[in-house]
């Protein structure tokens, strides 16, 4: 099993967000915060880019997620349901 499929497995993980990005895509893994690092699409405005990544971790997982903390921050807690 690689890093991805360890960190997507988990109940609860951590992403590091890179909005205004070409393309919304799992772009690698922090190893030093143990994080996924998300590029998203969207901007950092109005909310639009959390709704990317739980759009786009929903579709990836085929399960509800939601950002638990880090509403307003780059880290941010994904928890899935």
């Amino acid at each position: 099993m690689n890093e991805l499929e360890l960190i997507l497995g988990r109940k609860k993980f951590k992403i590091i967000a890179k909005p205004n990005s070409g393309k919304t895509e799992i772009a690698g893994f922090d190893e030093e915060k143990d994080a996924l690092l998300v590029n998203v699409a969207a901007p950092a405005d109005k909310n639009k880019a959390n709704i990317e990544i739980i759009k786009f971790l929903s579709k990836k997982l085929g399960k509800k997620v939601r950002i638990s903390s880090g509403m307003t921050s780059r880290e941010k807690i994904i928890e899935v349901k």
